[in-house]
C-alpha cells in the first residue's frame, strides 16, 4: 500500500467510497482558473531574477527523447548534453533527468554514472497505456533493472472516464510497489480528461496511491501542458500537503519550448505552491527543444547578444 494510505483508508475501501470521495471534491471555477492563470503569465521577470530563473529552468528540465527511431547513440549525445548542457561556460547547470523508453535505460545510466543526472523511463506501456497489467509491471521491473531512477508512468484513461477509480487507483498502487526505490510519476493525459473535475480527481487520485510526481501529460496529444492545467494541480499537491504533512511534485510536459514559457510556469509554482516547490526535487519540465532556448537566452543576458544558429546542439 501506498505511504499515503492510511489517512485516506476510508475513501479506497471500495469503488463506491473513492467515487464518493473524488466526486466530493470542490468543483472547479474554470473561469476563474483561467483568468488566474493568465494574470500570472503576464508578471515580469527581468535582470538578476530573469538569469536566476533562467538557470532555475533548466536544472528542472527531463530532458526527453522518445521517438521510435530513438538509437542508443542519440541517447548518448543526449545524456552528454544533459550533463554539460553549454560547453562554452562550465557554469551552466545540468538537467535533472533524461527521459527516454525502457529499452534505452541502461545506456542513459552507463552514460550518466556519476554525473548525478537521473534517469527517468516512461514505463506502462506509454503512451497508450494499453496492455495487461502484468505487461506493464514487466515494463516497469526492466527500467528499474536497467537503471532508471524514476518511472513515469501513464493511467488507464479509458478506466478513469468510465469511472472505474478503484482500477486506476490500484494500477498505481502495484506500479509503486515495483518502483523499489525509483521516484514515481504519474501522468494523466490530461488533453484527453476533458473537465478539469477530471484533472482535479485525476490529481487526487494519484496522490493518495502513492505518486512522487503528478505530470500532465504524454507529449504526444495535441493537449498538453497549459497554465490552468499545471496550476490546478499545484493547487492540488498544495492541499495534498496541507492534509497529510506529504508533498508531491508536479511535472508539465509537452508544448513548453521558450524561455518566456519556461518563467511563466516558475511564477505559477511560486505563487500557488510556493517556495518549497521551487527546486527540482519537486518540480520538472518535460521537454525536448526547451533547453536551446534557455541555453540562448542565457547567453544572451551574459553576453547582450544572440549567438548564432549553430551554438546550440539540435536534438
Amino acid at each position: 500500500m501506498p505511504t499515503t494510505a492510511p489517512a485516506f483508508a476510508d475513501a479506497t475501501a471500495s469503488e463506491g467510497a473513492l467515487r464518493r470521495f473524488l466526486h466530493g471534491l470542490p468543483g472547479v471555477d474554470t473561469v476563474g482558473l483561467e483568468a488566474r492563470a493568465a494574470s500570472l503569465g503576464t508578471r515580469s521577470i527581468k535582470t538578476t531574477a530573469k538569469a536566476y530563473a533562467i538557470d532555475l529552468a533548466i536544472s528542472m528540465i527531463d530532458l526527453t527523447t522518445l521517438e521510435g527511431a530513438d538509437t542508443p547513440g542519440k541517447v548518448r549525445a543526449l545524456a552528454a548534453k544533459a550533463v554539460n548542457p553549454d560547453p562554452t561556460d562550465r557554469t551552466t547547470p545540468r538537467t535533472a533527468a533524461v527521459c527516454v523508453y525502457p529499452d534505452m535505460a541502461a545506456t542513459a545510466a552507463a552514460a550518466l554514472a556519476g554525473s548525478g543526472v537521473k534517469v527517468a523511463s516512461v514505463a506502462t506501456a506509454f503512451p497508450a497505456g494499453r496492455a495487461a497489467l502484468d505487461v506493464k509491471l514487466a515494463d516497469v521491473r526492466d527500467a528499474v533493472a536497467a537503471g532508471a531512477d524514476e518511472i513515469d508512468m501513464v493511467i488507464d484513461r479509458g478506466a478513469f472516464l468510465s469511472g472505474r477509480y478503484l482500477k486506476v487507483y490500484e494500477e498505481i498502487v502495484a506500479v509503486k510497489a515495483e518502483c523499489g526505490s525509483a521516484r514515481l510519476k504519474v501522468i494523466f493525459e490530461t488533453g484527453e480528461l476533458s473537465t478539469y473535475d477530471n484533472i482535479r480527481r485525476a490529481s487526487w487520485l494519484g496522490m493518495v496511491a502513492g505518486a512522487d510526481f503528478i505530470k500532465t501529460s504524454t507529449g504526444k496529444v495535441g493537449t498538453n501542458a497549459t497554465p490552468a492545467n499545471t496550476l490546478l494541480m499545484l493547487e492540488a499537491v498544495r492541499d495534498f500537503r496541507e492534509q497529510t504533512g506529504v508533498q508531491i511534485g508536479v511535472k508539465p510536459a509537452g508544448g513548453i519550448r521558450t524561455s518566456k514559457d519556461a518563467i511563466k510556469f516558475l511564477v505559477l509554482v511560486n505563487e500557488t505552491a510556493g517556495e518549497d516547490w521551487l527546486d527540482n526535487h519537486w518540480f520538472r519540465f518535460g521537454a525536448s527543444s526547451l533547453l536551446n532556448d534557455l541555453l540562448m537566452q542565457r547567453q544572451k543576458l551574459s553576453t547582450g547578444r544572440y549567438s548564432g544558429p549553430d551554438y546550440v546542439t539540435v536534438d
